[in-house]
């Protein structure tokens, strides 16, 4: 899938240190409050050793979404083999202590499922290259589990790209999940600095393969914005999606700096260039299109799905 077309890009990567300074515009600012809700949940995930990403990548959802009784259990341990720059999942060295599996993790994320009484679960995990199915049965079996306890719940997966082992994919959309995701996180020409471990056009396959071969399973993807791409960089990625792997939804959010060694922003994307990118993809045959500041992929999933459904 070649992307020659995209080279002749006016706005290059700004240097590392062109960042963004100062307080953030008046339609980043959230709220904070319902500290009670947050911390029951906390306990909650606690007791069953589970792991969420919207507290391991720090999201500023999180306290919206705990106090909803939401959240995005993320599965494999709080520790990831790659170095995103983007995310603040801690890293780590495979062969650790700290990256052995916990068999009994499927059945706590069931658990805990249920005594959240969630009617759509969304299961995230690091990314595990330490393991030769890059964690995919783990996976699976967590699917399984839920469906198994929640037989009425939808299920919607966020999945790492498993180096491009198609099989590992499949194993994880046989365990039967209703909606499945892997972002493409941003336009090419940034891989090298946001997402180095990974490639876009394999991204792009991976998308590609869980439509073909589970074909009554939405496919969604996201991307974030305010790392240095054009407009016509995010109107290229869109159609990206449509043209070569088919994908249902899509998401597109603002990239907000999560800690000091994570890449800086580069710029605040104003509302209505997001409103404008999801009309734009809608025009392309998308589903559904997410867009807006606080978007992120599993933010208001279940609302999300239901309109792709439709």
């Amino acid at each position: 899938m070649p992307h020659a077309h995209l080279i002749h890009i006016e706005n290059a990567l700004p240097p590392a240190g062109a960042a963004t300074r100062g307080r953030l515009p008046e339609w980043l600012r959230k709220p904070t409050a319902n500290p009670e809700s947050v911390t029951a949940l906390k306990r909650g995930l606690r007791e069953f050793r589970l792991h969420t990403v919207c507290e391991s990548a720090r999201c500023p959802n999180l306290n919206e979404c705990f106090h909803r009784g939401q959240a995005t259990f993320m599965i494999l341990g709080n520790l990831c083999t790659r170095g995103c720059g983007f995310c603040s999942v801690p890293k780590g060295t495979p062969g650790k202590h700290a990256f052995s599996l916990d068999a009994g993790e499927p059945a706590h994320v069931a658990a805990m499922a249920v005594r959240m009484n969630l009617r759509y679960v969304v299961i995230t995990s690091v990314n595990r290259d330490d393991l030769p199915d890059g964690g995919s049965t783990h996976f699976a079996e967590t699917v399984r589990a839920v469906r198994e306890a929640l037989p009425s719940a939808r299920v919607e997966v966020l999945t790492p790209d498993f180096n491009g082992d198609l099989s590992a994919v499949a194993r994880i959309l046989d365990a039967g999940p209703h909606v499945f995701n892997h972002n493409m996180e941003t336009v090419p020409r940034l891989y090298s600095r946001v997402r180095p471990q990974a490639n876009y056009e394999q991204s792009l396959r991976v998308l590609d393969f869980a439509r073909r071969h589970a074909p009554h399973v939405l496919t969604k993807s996201g991307l974030m914005a305010g790392l240095g791409e054009s407009g016509a960089e995010v109107r290229q990625l869109l159609a990206d999606l449509r043209q070569h792997s088919g994908c249902d939804v899509a998401t597109i959010g603002q990239y907000l700096q999560p800690s000091r060694r994570s890449l800086p922003v580069v710029r605040y994307v104003p509302p209505g260039e997001f409103d404008s990118w999801r009309e734009h993809g809608l025009s392309l045959g998308f589903s559904a299109v997410f867009s807006g500041p606080f978007v992120r992929s599993s933010y208001m999933a279940d609302q999300v799905s239901a309109q792709a459904a439709r």
